[in-house]
């Protein structure tokens, strides 16, 4: 640190002469004289309290002076070409603090200049750096953004931040978040394991909803050594509600728009022995053809229960395989019984509307299938968690 102290005499021994002189060409004054006293105000002084330790890049610089006023802060990061750290004065010029995030593992020049009341000038030199993480982790938006931005999101979309490392202080994080919804529609995060955060209301979302989702994470201490790489933003609009009704009991697809019967189509779901999920499915994708092949859940190649076949218009409902899809090998039994692996078989031309009218968010609802719940970690089985165990977040894992 160093302390540049400039004073000035010049005027002082001016003001000592000209006493002298005066006190001189007095006659009869026989007492003695005492030369008046002038004062000089103490230097003024600079402080930077994060001279020292590392501290966090959202933390800011201050810069405070006292007995005097700042003349000049300058912040630059010497490897970054010594660029300039934005920051701003107070009006009596006794504080500056920097107004722009500062980043991880940088070490900073802080110069400072000031002036006490009698204009002599001091300057001090610091050192501020930041912590460096062990690692650091984004927070990504499900869906992209730029997927649906045509087409709007399902009333079944949950909003999604998908961290790219586990988080440990999922409390904390989950502070970091934030949903704007217009109108407003109240709803809670729930965490489904350590690195996916999900927001939805108490029930579907209202058609022509406007949701903005934040995720102010840059800075912040996830656990275990990570933290947050940047901060996130998206916004979505929900189009118009389509929900199908699936009922493994009457082998019906039954398809509603804005809660009005638009169709309905028979179907089949799966067999006993590999039955379809029940609950609310969210569709999170969809692919004109794809290659289903059952050795990617362990029925492989010499069980008799192996296929793999390119097949047609498929809606994913969950992450473990399950889609609507064409299914002309199965047209006789669609409306009569379930012979499908859990998926649900519709014929080529009901595939087809189902393909040109649903895509991300809208839902598939499954009754009377047989089988178990569809687990909330199963991209989406969101709406299967009771609002009440809902509202309490899993924030604690």
């Amino acid at each position: 640190m160093v302390v540049t102290l400039r004073t000035r005499t010049a005027g002082i021994v001016a003001v000592v002469a000209m006493t002298f002189l005066a006190t001189a060409c007095t006659i009869g004054d026989t007492g003695t004289s005492e030369p008046p006293t002038t004062s000089q105000s103490a230097p003024a002084s600079i402080a930077v309290p994060a001279d020292g330790a590392p501290i966090n890049p959202t933390t800011p610089i201050v810069v405070t002076a006292t007995g005097g006023i700042l003349t000049a802060v300058t912040v630059t990061n010497p490897a970054e070409q010594n660029t300039l750290v934005a920051g701003n004065l107070t009006p009596d010029g006794t504080k500056w603090t920097s107004s722009q995030p500062l980043g991880y593992g940088s070490t900073y020049t802080v110069v400072a200049d000031a002036v006490n009341p009698d204009g002599a000038p001091i300057e001090q030199t610091f050192t501020v750096t930041t912590l460096t993480p062990g690692t650091t982790a984004y927070a990504n938006v499900v869906p992209a953004p730029e997927v649906v931005a045509d087409t709007g999101i399902g009333v079944g979309q949950p909003m999604v931040f998908q961290f790219t490392a586990p988080v440990v202080n999922k409390a904390e994080v989950q502070q970091r978040l934030h949903v704007t919804t217009t109108p407003p529609q109240p709803g809670a995060w729930y965490w489904t394991d350590d690195q996916n955060a999900h927001y939805r209301a108490a029930g579907y979302w209202a058609p022509g909803t406007k949701i903005h989702i934040e995720a102010d994470v840059y800075g912040v201490d996830l656990g275990d050594g990570a933290f947050g790489a940047e901060n996130n933003s998206a916004d979505y609009t929900v189009h118009d509600s389509w929900v199908a009704k699936a009922d493994g009991a009457s082998k019906m697809l039954t398809v509603f728009h804005n809660g009005v019967q638009e169709n309905a189509m028979p179907m089949s779901l799966g067999t006993p022995d590999h039955p379809s999920h029940e609950g609310p499915h969210v569709i999170s994708d969809k692919q004109q053809s794809i290659i289903m092949d059952s050795c990617t859940y362990g029925v492989c190649a010499g069980d008799p229960d192996y296929y793999r076949e390119k097949v047609d218009l498929n809606l994913r409902i969950s992450n473990d395989g399950e889609f609507v899809h064409s299914a002309p090998w199965s047209v006789g039994d669609q409306g009569s019984s379930n012979v499908s692996h859990g998926c649900v078989n519709l014929a080529p031309a009901n595939a087809q509307w189902m393909f040109d009218h649903f895509g991300i968010g809208d839902v598939v609802e499954i009754t009377n299938s047989g089988g178990p719940l569809l687990p909330v970690w199963d991209t989406y089985g969101d709406w299967e968690v009771p609002w009440d165990q809902w509202l309490a977040g899993n924030a604690t894992g």
